[in-house]
Formats: C-alpha cells, sequence, structure tokens
C-alpha cells in the first residue's frame, strides 16, 4: 500500500511541474512581446530564447524571436526562426511573408517571391488585403523582388495589383515608373513617377527619376527641372547634381555644369571629376 502511494505522488508531482513549466513558457513568451514593444529587442530575444527552452514546439515563440532578429538586421538568424515555425506548423502564412521578407533583405530574391507566393497561397487574408499595411506588404515586395531579377513585366504585375487595391500607394507608383524605365516605357515611367509626385510632392527620388526618363526622351530642359526638384527635397543626391550637370552642358551652360559636377564630386560621386577634366579646364 506505501509503495502505491509514492507511486501515485510521483505521478501527480511530475504532472504538476510538467504544468507548472508549460505557464513559464507563456510568461517568457509575454515578457519578450512586452520587451519587444518597448524596443528592446535583445531583451526580448532573452525571454523567447528561455520560453523556446522550456517549450521547444511553440511556434509563437520562434516567429516573435525571428521578428526580433529582423529587427536587429539579422536576417540570416531569422529565417532560421521562420523555417522552424514552418516545420512545426506548414500553414502558417506569417511565417511564410516574414521569412519572404527576410529573404529580400538578404537579396536572395527568388526564395522571397516563393514565400510572398506561399503566404499569398495560404492565407486570403494576404490574397485579398496585402496592400492594407503601407510599410511591408506581399505584392510590393514581390515585385521589388521581380524586378531585382530583371523580370520588370512580372514586377509590374504585382505592382498594378497593389495600386488596384490601394490607388494612393506611392512606391507601388514609384517601382512601376521604374520597372517602366527599364523595359523602355519612358512615357509611361513618366506617368508613374507624375502619379507618385502627386501622392508625395516631396519624393525627391520620384523628380529625379522622372528626370532620367525625360533625359531618354530629349527634354533636357524639363530633365534639369526635375533634377534640381529633386536636389531641393534632398541636397545630398549626389547623380541628381552628375546629371543636372550633363542637362546644363548640352543647353550651352557650361559654367553651370562643372559647378554641378564638382558639387556632385564632393558628394561621392567620382564620375563627375572624370567629366570636368574632359569638359571644364
Amino acid at each position: 500500500m506505501k509503495s502505491s502511494l509514492i507511486y501515485i505522488s510521483i505521478i501527480v508531482f511530475s504532472i504538476s511541474m510538467h504544468c507548472l513549466s508549460q505557464s513559464t513558457a507563456e510568461e517568457y513568451l509575454e515578457n519578450g512581446r512586452a520587451k519587444y514593444k518597448l524596443k528592446d529587442a535583445r531583451g526580448a530575444i532573452k525571454d523567447y530564447d528561455k520560453a523556446i527552452k522550456i517549450n521547444p514546439n511553440d511556434a509563437e515563440a520562434y516567429l516573435d524571436r525571428g521578428l526580433a532578429k529582423a529587427n536587429l538586421k539579422d536576417y540570416r538568424g531569422a529565417v532560421k526562426d521562420y523555417t522552424k515555425v514552418i516545420e512545426i506548423d506548414p500553414n502558417y502564412a506569417d511565417a511564410y511573408y516574414n521569412r519572404g521578407t527576410a529573404n529580400d533583405n538578404l537579396k536572395d530574391y527568388k526564395e522571397a517571391i516563393r514565400d510572398y507566393n506561399k503566404a499569398t497561397e495560404i492565407s486570403s487574408v494576404y490574397a485579398m488585403l496585402m496592400m492594407m499595411n503601407p510599410n511591408a506588404t506581399s505584392s510590393v515586395c514581390r515585385g521589388n523582388a521581380k524586378a531585382e531579377l530583371s523580370n520588370h513585366s512580372g514586377a509590374i504585375e504585382d505592382f498594378n495589383k497593389a495600386i488596384k487595391i490601394d490607388p494612393n500607394y506611392t512606391d507601388a507608383y514609384y517601382n512601376r515608373g521604374n520597372s517602366k524605365y527599364y523595359l523602355s516605357d519612358y512615357r509611361g515611367a513618366i506617368e508613374d513617377f507624375n502619379k507618385a509626385i502627386k501622392i508625395l510632392p516631396n519624393f525627391a527620388l520620384a523628380y529625379y527619376n522622372r528626370g532620367l526618363a525625360e533625359v531618354k526622351l530629349k527634354d533636357y530642359k524639363g530633365a534639369l527641372q526635375d533634377f534640381t526638384k529633386g536636389i531641393k527635397f534632398n541636397p545630398d543626391l549626389a547623380d541628381a547634381y552628375h546629371n543636372r550637370g550633363i542637362c546644363k552642358y548640352l543647353l550651352n551652360d557650361k559654367s553651370g555644369a562643372c559647378s554641378d559636377w564638382s558639387k556632385a564630386g564632393e558628394l561621392g560621386n567620382t564620375k563627375a571629376y572624370d567629366l570636368i577634366k574632359e569638359n571644364c579646364n
């Protein structure tokens, strides 16, 4: 009888300890989330580590640790954590999307596209509402990844989807304009840059890239004006000085051209010094 009581006591004690461990894992997870909200990513990771040590199959802990690592620009570490989430739950759309973003930052664009596609395949939220987050969205990220792989036609399809859902998505117009530029559709590119500028009037790079498209169409006066606007909103835009100098030179303003090339060189555009040697002495 005595041995039976000891056996029962051990079982009860073991079960109690298991419950305690589970509760502690959840507490570490919540503590980590609280620290992450306070922008203490490193502290959050320490708590996530403890939660995972207690419960190695907690997909949420791996996901949150991946987010914290990505916040610290440890994208390879983030990819490992998101991959672990997917091993635990192969239908976790957020893990695919976040891994896609991390791969994007690692310039592994093919893997990024696969992950974005998988996220939209699994989740109707990503498929139908992926453009609702203005900071990081599936279709724009996927379009950017395709553009990096020189698949500009495919990129434009994604940017079109983004614009259809959110007609005021500045980056979608801007990036679609860039892809049209690379496809030699300079007028189409200018139209997209116009729309981006209408939404965000101080968008320096949109003015600059519109200027590049105007140069291709030999509208040097229009390009000069756009490079000037780009410089107005970003005075450190070295390439704008460089290209404005070229426009001035083509418009017979040699003195103005040399001045712009000198400024471009000061800002780090070393090619401008070659133009000075060739044309300003």
